[in-house]
């Protein structure tokens, strides 16, 4: 018998761009989000599966302060995805090809404790930050 995986209703978050244009490309193109709705001044995209509206909003964008989290200046205001470690090593190898600078390069955060996991940061073409992350066993996202 098996136990089924809980499905986790999607989030929504709403983020500045200063180019609805370069969010398509960045989003769209790059990171393979499919596109929903959009109006001039805003677009949908299908986050891994959540809902993310690029809003253009050019005095809001960037992240400007960080917190030391093992080590790495870690951008305060960020988002990003949980994958698996498989899909993470691939979108690492993706953006590496792509040319995309890393703010924190991809690399394993808290090693041999609990919540051990793959990491990296970079920015999108508005200076927003996102983390790309992933565990290899995904029961430890929430381990203290």
């Amino acid at each position: 018998m098996t136990t089924a995986v809980p499905q986790l209703p999607p989030f929504h978050l709403a983020f500045p761009v200063n180019d609805i244009a370069e969010a398509r490309e960045f989003y769209g193109s790059l990171l393979g989000c499919p596109e929903g709705r959009s109006a001039p001044d805003w677009v949908d995209f299908n986050f891994y599966g959540h809902q993310i509206v690029a809003h253009l909003a050019p005095e809001e964008v960037g992240h400007r302060k960080t917190s030391a989290v093992d080590g790495d200046a870690v951008p305060v205001r960020h988002f990003g995805a949980v994958l698996s470690i498989a899909e993470w090593e691939a979108t690492a190898e993706k953006l590496k090809a792509a040319g995309i600078k890393f703010i924190i390069e991809p690399h394993i955060r808290f090693k041999g404790e609990p919540g051990e996991q793959a990491t990296m940061f970079f920015l999108d073409p508005s200076g927003n930050a996102l983390e790309i992350k992933a565990f290899a066993d995904m029961s430890s996202l929430f381990a203290k």
